[in-house]
């Protein structure tokens, strides 16, 4: 069973940076692609940025301000958010997958349980 863990949410002015981090259980962890996405009060879950083994991809809203990056060694996936906008406050949920990254909620198997990130203005 994999089991998902985010962490580094908070409370942040407008222009902070926040850095989320997502330890995944088992032995397979360089096997998955990884996801981050957000679900803001009352808006349905968006994907935020998703990597491969060698390639990211992010949501325009996002592009320029955050970047993921993961550490096999540790099993960890981390999402360093610079710039933040009070329009980036949501849950941010970390999700894995075999195969290629996706942007899309359905095609992620595994979820952590969400890290809440609220941006002051």
């Amino acid at each position: 069973q994999v089991q998902l863990v985010e962490s580094g949410g908070g409370l942040v002015q407008a222009g902070g940076s926040l850095r989320l981090s997502c330890v995944v259980s088992g032995r397979t962890f360089s096997s998955y692609s990884m996801g981050w996405f957000r679900q803001a009060p009352g808006k349905e879950r968006e994907f935020v940025v998703g990597i491969s083994r060698a390639s990211a991809d992010y949501a325009d809203s996002v592009r320029g301000r955050f970047t993921i990056s993961r550490d096999n060694a540790k099993n960890t996936v981390y999402l360093q958010m610079n710039s933040l906008k009070p329009e980036d406050t949501a849950v941010y949920y970390c999700a894995a997958r075999l195969g290629y990254y996706s942007g899309y909620v359905a095609d992620y198997e595994y979820w952590g349980q969400g890290t809440q990130v609220t941006v002051s203005s």
